[in-house]
């Protein structure tokens, strides 16, 4: 069920600064974006976290951290790990011999950003979509600043849109580029959502992630289905992922109106929220929306971080990822 998300947020009339800060939170801006570089600290995708991090728990797989590249096959020395020893090799000279290998460098990070309709509202304070995107930012300049490649799927009903990983933070601004153009699609009542949408964005990112890449998933989980969850499988075998879902507090449950008109910008219907059967389906349909996305990512021990619309979004990522502040 759709509410009206052209008035999901009035702009305030005699106030020119409100105006603009209430415009922002409906439509990103790439200078904000920019600037939330020295916001991205705080927190980090390293393989050891602390106890109260998403990244942590008995029911979460732990992060591989940058793959390893061989670097040598040389004779066994005292000392040397034997769990590295190349049985072959030895079997075949007569002579122990271990694989030497080296941690990669740098790994390759990509964002599967959701620009969709479903991620177009927003009650009280910004957009879901406006989230996305600065969630997007901060993970963006906090992988450059560790010296990874960053690259992102971005979608929305109509498109998918495939940004290579590279290194550098002229390259974050490009790929939060990409970011900004699809959320200024947005448009109330513009098309009808595409719930498949989700998954052509996971079939383009299991094209190009290759191994012990990190993909950060960044959406609502709207449209997430069993081949959502088979795809996620495909790529969580050898790769890293983390989930970042979004939500208004205001989807949870629908407010008691004896009145309410709901509309999606073209068509409109007047009904009563009062009414407990309607109350009840829609509490059911939401809860079925969220539960599939959230079943997935137990059972293929994906961190899932719950994030709202309403506080600092950095705040929360520190919260969530184990630092406070």
């Amino acid at each position: 069920m759709k509410k009206d998300r052209s008035n999901a947020i009035d702009t305030p009339s005699g106030s020119t600064d409100a105006a603009r800060n209430k415009s922002k939170n409906i439509y990103v801006d790439i200078n904000d974006l920019r600037r939330l570089q020295h916001k991205a600290k705080g927190f980090s995708f390293l393989t050891k976290q602390p106890v109260n991090s998403a990244l942590s728990g008995k029911n979460v797989s732990k992060l591989r951290g940058r793959g390893l590249n061989f670097e040598e096959l040389r004779h066994y020395r005292p000392g040397d790990d034997i769990r590295s020893m190349d049985w072959k090799v030895t079997r075949r000279t007569g002579k122990p011999h271990i694989k030497v290998y080296t941690e990669e460098r740098e790994r390759n990070v990509y964002l599967v950003v959701n620009q969709s309709s479903s991620m177009f509202f927003g009650s009280t304070n910004k957009m879901k979509s406006v989230i996305a995107a600065e969630i997007a930012a901060l993970m963006a300049w906090k992988v450059t600043d560790s010296g990874d490649r960053i690259g992102a799927v971005v979608f929305n009903d109509k498109q998918v849109k495939v940004v290579s990983a590279k290194r550098g933070k002229l390259h974050v601004v490009n790929v939060l580029a990409e970011v900004v153009k699809m959320n200024h699609q947005l448009k109330v009542g513009k098309g009808e959502p595409n719930s498949n949408s989700i998954n052509e964005a996971l079939i383009k990112i299991s094209h190009i992630c290759g191994h012990n890449a990190l993909i950060i998933i960044v959406g609502d989980g709207h449209g997430w289905d069993t081949k959502s969850t088979q795809l996620i499988k495909n790529i969580r075998q050898h790769n890293d992922v983390i989930a970042c879902q979004i939500y208004d507090p205001l989807e949870q449950q629908l407010p008691e109106m004896s009145n309410m008109v709901v509309s999606d910008g073209e068509k409109q219907i007047q009904f009563s929220s009062l009414n407990r059967n309607t109350q009840e389906k829609y509490r059911v349909s939401i809860e079925q929306q969220e539960n599939r996305f959230e079943s997935a990512t137990r059972k293929n021990r994906i961190p899932l971080l719950s994030l709202n619309t309403l506080e600092p979004i950095e705040k929360q990522l520190r919260k969530a990822l184990g630092k406070a502040g």
